[in-house]
């Protein structure tokens, strides 16, 4: 079994020494992983260029509109034998181009989402699927209250029809929308009907056999994570600062925890 899992700091260093070390992934082309995790987004980046009507950019503009430094996007776009023209930049169309060739989206990819409640409903009606090259083909449940309802212009059926599915739209990418006690059942019915990537939403870490990729999407991971920051910077206020997390009400957080606790 193994995971998805793999330090950011570690693809990094990877990354920056332009080869695979030990305990890195890089891809079979040569590309490593952490630049491949930074195409997509430099592809929106490019998507807003261009819907600026924007045709050139020079590395230091798309750099900060993707959020990293100039160099690093620079040996990034190396990898895809882009270097720009010195003095003029990057040809905004050719680079979309590029991305897009690189990250497999100039083809359309099939894709089926197991789960039809809120967070499966919001992902259906999402319209930036289809203009990236996504297709969702079919939603499934396993509630009968739900089999047979409309959304986003699909009929959704039933979760024991999942292989039929897979099998009939040639199903390239498996969504997990579902609760954590299903999601492992859902993953393992996809693996075993040939799906080989799959987006999990569920509260879980899935177990996939190798040769399998997984991304995992955790909302409330990225809650807590931005709590941790909001709670730093609020402690570096000074005490009587508006806002401050120890004055607030003139009641302290770790006051507020004891009277909690006190009610039981």
């Amino acid at each position: 079994m193994h995971s998805n899992t793999m330090p950011s700091q570690l693809n990094d260093q990877a990354d920056d020494h332009g080869e695979a070390i030990e305990g890195i992934e890089v891809q079979a082309d040569g590309i490593p992983e952490a630049t491949v995790a930074r195409l997509p987004v430099y592809l929106r980046a490019l998507y807003g260029l261009a819907e600026r009507g924007i045709s050139t950019v020079a590395s230091e503009e798309l750099a900060a509109a993707a959020g990293v430094n100039s160099a690093k996007l620079r040996k990034d776009l190396s990898h895809l034998g882009s270097y720009g023209i010195r003095g003029v930049g990057y040809d905004v169309d050719y680079l979309v181009y590029q991305v897009s060739r690189t990250l497999g989206l100039t083809q359309d990819w099939p894709v089926v989402i197991v789960g039809a409640g809120n967070l499966g409903r919001a992902l259906a009606n999402y319209g930036g699927f289809v203009s990236r090259g996504f297709t969702i083909a079919a939603m499934l449940d396993s509630d009968t209250a739900i089999v047979g309802s409309r959304i986003a212009r699909l009929t959704v059926r039933h979760v024991d029809e999942l292989e039929a599915v897979v099998a009939r739209h040639h199903v390239a990418i498996g969504v997990i929308a579902t609760p954590a006690g299903s999601a492992q059942a859902v993953c393992d019915r996809f693996v075993s009907a040939g799906v080989t990537s799959i987006l999990n939403f569920a509260p879980l870490v899935l177990s996939v056999p190798e040769g399998v990729d997984v991304r995992k999407v955790d909302l409330s991971i990225e809650l807590q994570i931005l709590a941790f920051h909001a709670q730093r910077r609020s402690s570096a206020r000074p005490a009587d600062a508006p806002g401050n997390a120890e004055t607030h009400g003139k009641r302290s957080t770790p006051r507020v925890a004891q009277e909690l606790a006190a009610k039981g």
